[in-house]
């Protein structure tokens, strides 16, 4: 197995692209508990084009009802990027100012469970929560500062890479 570097400009560009609409090669999840971490899986295949068919454990998406729970799940998807030793991306998680364009931040609402996830697409400055742009699907948004979130905890998800064959 070798590694290649994850492409953060197509994963921001994907975002760009996608960000107010959905991409017909997906199935839409907004009327099933929301598009958003299946819109996320979407922009990091687009920076890394590949894929992990491991049954219960990978991270893939063949059609709606045929895919990985980490593809659209918000705590499936954390846990396949930071466990996987395997085929696809893979990360860390980190500090607020260890983040790139391209990396993952996490959402509670509730200071239990993790809910929303959000691609960074723009960084002005790692320090303010202002100054750190996201894209989402769910609540559509594009360039929109992480600060204007209502939360109880966040994470931010560093992707360190690609494994392929």
């Amino acid at each position: 197995m070798k590694q290649i570097q994850y492409n953060r400009q197509k994963a921001v560009a994907y975002a760009k692209q996608w960000a107010f609409s959905r991409n017909p090669k997906y199935y839409n999840f907004d009327s099933v508990g929301g598009d958003c971490t299946s819109f996320i899986s979407q922009c990091i295949y687009a920076g890394s084009n590949t894929m992990n068919y491991t049954k219960e454990k990978g991270w893939y998406y063949i059609n709606g009802n045929n895919k990985s729970p980490s593809w659209s799940g918000v705590e499936f998807l954390y846990q396949f990027l930071i466990q996987n030793q395997s085929v696809g991306p893979y990360g860390i998680e980190v500090a607020q100012t260890n983040i790139e364009i391209g990396d993952i931040a996490q959402l509670s609402f509730d200071d239990k469970t993790f809910g929303h996830s959000l691609m960074i697409v723009n960084i002005e400055n790692t320090y303010s929560l202002q100054g750190i742009k996201i894209a989402s699907h769910t609540l559509d948004s594009y360039n929109k500062p992480i600060s204007e979130y209502d939360y109880a905890k966040m994470r931010w998800i560093h992707i360190q890479g690609v494994r392929i064959y």
